[in-house]
């Protein structure tokens, strides 16, 4: 059915440009509104076939497994780099920050719309207020190593790690109270 829709689509815009180009002083709109139709169809079936794969009972219990997991393994390996800061080499941290949480941090991104149905737009919007606050700071640690600013990357580890143990703790309690 998705494909059907991208199709639909695909070729609306492609059958609506060829019309557009056939007389260059004036379009002919007897061929021009029927082909915007069937794109605007096409959206209306991708976008419904979208949100039935996103409510899909399955899916949004993976998911919610995924984003539980993927904040924990953040979380702890945060803390972990954090009370080791000063045995991190500077020009080492990216290095460190890539193996240990770029998977996690992409898990948690592709799973995050999943929140939306479970907790509803505004607590959605919380828990992701911190994490992308904790992942632009895990970015700034990153640059920082590179650019070797040893202040740096200690102030942003430790505004990563208050970031993530804000987003973890909301995250949480939001999934007991839905699991209750």
């Amino acid at each position: 059915m998705k494909t059907i829709a991208l199709l639909l689509v695909f070729g609306s815009f492609l059958a609506g440009a060829f019309v557009s180009v056939l007389d260059p002083r004036e379009v002919n709109w007897s061929w021009l509104v029927p082909a915007l139709l069937v794109g605007i169809v096409g959206l209306w079936l991708s976008r419904k076939v979208r949100h039935e794969e996103a409510h899909a009972g399955n899916k949004l219990a993976g998911n919610m497994d995924v984003l539980s997991k993927s904040l924990n393994n953040i979380l702890a390996r945060l803390e972990f780099i954090n009370s080791n800061k000063d045995e991190l080499p500077t020009y080492e941290a990216r290095f460190e920050i890539d193996r240990l949480f770029r998977e996690e941090l992409n898990n948690f991104a592709n799973a995050r719309e999943s929140m939306v149905h479970v907790f509803g737009m505004q607590n959605y919007a919380d828990v992701m207020s911190n994490f992308a606050a904790g992942e632009r700071y895990i970015n700034r640690i990153w640059s920082a190593s590179t650019d070797g600013y040893v202040d740096e990357v200690n102030l942003y580890l430790d505004r990563a790690l208050k970031q993530f143990r804000e987003a973890h703790q909301h995250f949480h309690e939001l999934n007991s109270i839905h699991n209750a």
